[in-house]
Parts: C-alpha cells; structure tokens; sequence
C-alpha cells in the first residue's frame, strides 16, 4: 500500500461497510467502549458540529477520524477525536493523511487552531501529530464522570 492509492473522504451515510469498519476499528483504540451503533454513526453524520473522515484503499477502510467543530464565545473550535488507523496499516502513513484531510476541513471551515489529546502510552500516534506539526501544550486536562449512585 502506498499513500497514493489511500482515498480519505467525509461519511455522508452510513453503510455497512463503515459499521463492520467500527466493529473491527473501535476495539484498536478502546476496549472499555462498544464499538458505536448504526444509530449513533448516523447521528454524527448528521450533525453539523461532527464530521466523519474515513480513509480506503482498494481493501476497503484503514482507519477513521471525527471532527468535531463548534462555535464558543472566543471563537470557531475545532477538535480531532478518536482517531483509528487498522493495525496492520499503521506506519504507512494513513494517520497523516485522515490527519491533515480533518485539519484542512476545519481551517475551511473558519478554524484557527485544531486541538487533540493522546494518551502518552500511543507513543507512535504522538511522534505522528508532532510531526504533522501539532504542539504539545502545557494545560491540564480534566474529566468530570457520571456518577452512578
């Protein structure tokens, strides 16, 4: 495979070929979450804040990035979550191209800056985004969890 013969284009529906994607995908990234449902996928495909990137060669889909964009008083925002390259396609460079496929769509869409987190243990996905040319920021990082008593 070369990154030539990789295609990286948006979702506008959701066929079954994208969910046997995720099925196989989701479990590359999180084993504490279920891969989404058809239901779910349709609805980010749907909204206008998400945009589902899918990248294809002719074995069919390599990997999947959501980017979320969203206006907040300082600013039109632009955030890249859950990206997922297929395990045996990584280091082939098709996290870069759904990467600057998303980064590209959100400076369209009037963005100044693209945010995304990785967990230090991706060591290769964070040597990836550094290199592509994202910046390390000194910020904390909070999560506020649904309690249920």
């Amino acid at each position: 495979m070369s990154e030539s013969t990789v295609e990286v284009s948006i979702a506008t529906e959701i066929s079954d070929e994208i969910i046997d994607a995720f099925a196989r995908l989701t479990p590359q990234l999180s084993r504490s979450n279920p891969p989404p449902s058809r239901e779910v996928l349709e609805e980010i495909v749907k909204s206008e804040a998400s945009t589902l990137f899918i990248a294809r060669d002719h074995t069919g889909i390599l990997g999947t990035l959501t980017l979320a964009i969203f206006r907040i008083p300082t600013g039109l925002r632009a955030w890249i979550e859950d990206v997922i390259v297929d395990e045996a396609a990584r280091g082939k460079g098709v996290g870069r191209l759904v990467n600057e496929a998303a980064i590209a769509h959100a400076f369209e869409a009037g963005a100044i800056t693209v945010d995304l987190t990785s967990r230090p243990s991706r060591e290769a996905a964070n040597r990836l985004y550094q290199r592509i040319g994202f910046i390390q920021r000194d910020t904390n990082v909070y999560r506020y969890t649904k309690r249920y008593d």
